[in-house]
C-alpha cells in the first residue's frame, strides 16, 4: 500500500485532511494580518480577502460532507481552488498597497500554492482513495 493510500484510509473526518488543516490555518493567519489593514479597507479588501480565504476551507468541508457523490465533491474542491487563487490575488493587492510586508506575502502565497497542489492531487486521486 502506498503512503498516500495509507494516509487516505485513515481519514475519518474532514479535519483529517492536510489540505483542510492548512487552509484553515491560513485563513486564521489572514484574519490576524488584516486586523492591521486601514479602516477604509474594512468593507473592501479586508472583507474580500477574509471571505475568499475562508471559502477555501468551507468548500473543502462542504465537499467532504458530500464525498459519496464524487462529482459534487470534485466540484467543491474546484471551487476551493478558485477561492485559493482569489485569495492569492487579494494578497498581491495587499502587498502592492503596502498593507503587508514582502515576507508576509511570500510566506502566505507559497502556502496557498501548496494548498492548490494538494487540492489538485485530491481531485485527481480521490476515486482511488475511496475504493477498497
Amino acid at each position: 500500500m502506498t503512503e498516500d493510500r495509507k494516509q487516505m484510509t485513515s481519514i475519518k473526518s474532514v479535519k483529517d485532511l492536510k489540505v483542510y488543516k492548512l487552509s484553515y490555518k491560513l485563513a486564521m493567519e489572514i484574519f490576524e494580518v488584516t486586523k492591521k489593514f486601514p479602516k477604509e479597507e474594512t468593507y473592501s479588501l479586508t472583507d474580500q480577502i477574509r471571505r475568499s480565504s475562508r471559502s477555501v476551507t468551507i468548500n473543502i468541508r462542504e465537499g467532504f460532507a458530500k464525498r459519496k457523490y464524487e462529482q459534487i465533491f470534485i466540484r467543491h474542491l474546484n471551487d476551493a481552488f478558485g477561492s485559493s487563487e482569489e485569495t492569492r490575488g487579494w494578497l498581491e493587492f495587499s502587498l502592492d498597497c503596502s498593507y503587508m510586508t514582502k515576507d508576509q506575502y511570500e510566506k502566505l502565497d507559497k502556502q496557498y500554492d501548496e494548498v492548490n497542489a494538494m487540492l489538485y492531487s485530491l481531485m485527481e486521486k480521490w476515486e482511488s482513495y475511496e475504493k477498497p
